[in-house]
C-alpha cells in the first residue's frame, strides 16, 4: 500500500495535467469555430498554469533516489568566531524554517544547542513529502560575509556554518544496529520546560561506537519518547554514513571531498559592501538576500536538481572573483 501511494503520487498530478491541456484544446477549437476572441485571455491564463504546473512535475522527477521522499532532519553547526558565527547558525535556522512553512511542512527541534548570540548547533525535523530530496541540496558549508552587530568597531566580518541533512527512515528501511555497538547517556534537559526537565534525566544521548556517531534529543519531557526520537535520529545518520561509504568505495577515482574550510563554501550571503547570494555550485544567484533569508531558496534548489540532473560538475570550488 505504501509503495502504491508513492506511485499514486507520482502519476495523479502528470494525468491531471493532461486532461488540463486537452480542455484548454478543447476550449481553443471553440472559439477558432465560433471566431469568440474572449476566450483568448481565458487561454493564457491556462497555458500559463499548466506551464508552471508542468515545470513543477518535471521537477519532482528529478527526486527518484530510494529516500527522497522522505522527511528529513536538517543539522546547522556553527563555525569558528564565537558569537558571530552561532548568530549565523540561528540565522540559518530561521531561515530553513521559513522555507519549510512556506511549503507546508511541520518543524519540530530535536535537538538544540544554544550559545551566546545564537545557536552552537541545532538539529530540525522536517516532516513532508520529499523534503530530504529538496534539502540534500543544501547540505555544506554557507558563508556570511557582513558587517558585525557584535563588532564596536563596524568591520566586515566572514562567517561559517555547516549544514548536514539525513533522511527520517520509514518501517521498509532497515538499518541493524547491535546493542553492543551502542552506548546509552540520560542527563537533564536544559533551557525551556519547567521544573520537570530540571529533576529527572529525560533527555537522551546515543553513541554509535563502531562509526563514532554521535546523537541527542531533549525535545520532549518524556525519556522513552526522546530515546524514540534519538533512535530514530541514528539510523538516518548511520544510513546516510554507510551510502557515502559505499558510494567513496564505486567512485574510488573522483576528488577527495573537501574541509570544511575558506574557499569550500557551496553558497555565500555577502549583506555588505553589496547585497548578494551566490551558489558556488551552480552559479544561481540573487540580489534579493532579504527573501533568500526568509526561505527563499527554491531557486538555488531547483538549480542544483537541474545541474544534476544533465550531469553538469557541481564543484563548491569558490573562484577568485566570488571571495
Amino acid at each position: 500500500m505504501s509503495a502504491i501511494k508513492a506511485l499514486k503520487i507520482r502519476v495523479e498530478p502528470w494525468r491531471r495535467l493532461v486532461d488540463r491541456v486537452n480542455d484548454a484544446e478543447a476550449l481553443y477549437e471553440l472559439g477558432v469555430e465560433a471566431c469568440d476572441t474572449s476566450v483568448e485571455a481565458d487561454l493564457k491564463a491556462q497555458a500559463d498554469a499548466i506551464a508552471r504546473d508542468y515545470e513543477k512535475q518535471s521537477l519532482l522527477n528529478l527526486l527518484s533516489g530510494e529516500v527522497d521522499q522522505n522527511s528529513a532532519f536538517l543539522t546547522i553547526h556553527s563555525g569558528a568566531g564565537g558569537t558571530e558565527a552561532c548568530d549565523w547558525a540561528q540565522m540559518l535556522c530561521r531561515m530553513y524554517s521559513r522555507w519549510a512553512e512556506t511549503r507546508g511542512y511541520n518543524i519540530e527541534v530535536a535537538d538544540m544547542l544554544e550559545a551566546e548570540g545564537g545557536l552552537k548547533s541545532v538539529t530540525l525535523e522536517v516532516t513532508g513529502e520529499y523534503a530530504y530530496g529538496y534539502l540534500k541540496c543544501e547540505a555544506g558549508v554557507h558563508r556570511l560575509v557582513r558587517i558585525s552587530p557584535f563588532d564596536a568597531n563596524a568591520r566586515r566580518h566572514t562567517s561559517f556554518s555547516s549544514v548536514y541533512v539525513f533522511p527520517v527512515l520509514d518501517d521498509t528501511i532497515e538499518v541493524d544496529i547491535r546493542p553492543e555497538d551502542l552506548r546509552v547517556d540520560t542527563y537533564r534537559s536544559g533551557g525551556a520546560g519547567g521544573q520537570h526537565v530540571n529533576k529527572t534525566d529525560s533527555a537522551v544521548r546515543f553513541t554509535h561506537l563502531p562509526t563514532g556517531i554521535v546523537v541527542a534529543c531533549q525535545s520532549e519531557r518524556s525519556q522513552t519518547m526522546n530515546r524514540a526520537t534519538a533512535m530514530s535520529m541514528l539510523k538516518a545518520r548511520l544510513y546516510e554514513y554507510y551510502r557515502e561509504e559505499k558510494e567513496k568505495e564505486n567512485a574510488r577515482f573522483a576528488s577527495e571531498k573537501k574541509d570544511i574550510a575558506w574557499g569550500n563554501q557551496i553558497r555565500s550571503y555577502v549583506f555588505q559592501p553589496y547585497t548578494m547570494v551566490k551558489d558556488h555550485r551552480t552559479k544561481a544567484e540573487s540580489g534579493n538576500i532579504q527573501a533568500v533569508m526568509d526561505g527563499a531558496v527554491d531557486q538555488f534548489i531547483d538549480a542544483f536538481l537541474v545541474a544534476k540532473w544533465k550531469g553538469i560538475p557541481l564543484d563548491a570550488a569558490v573562484e577568485a572573483d566570488d571571495l
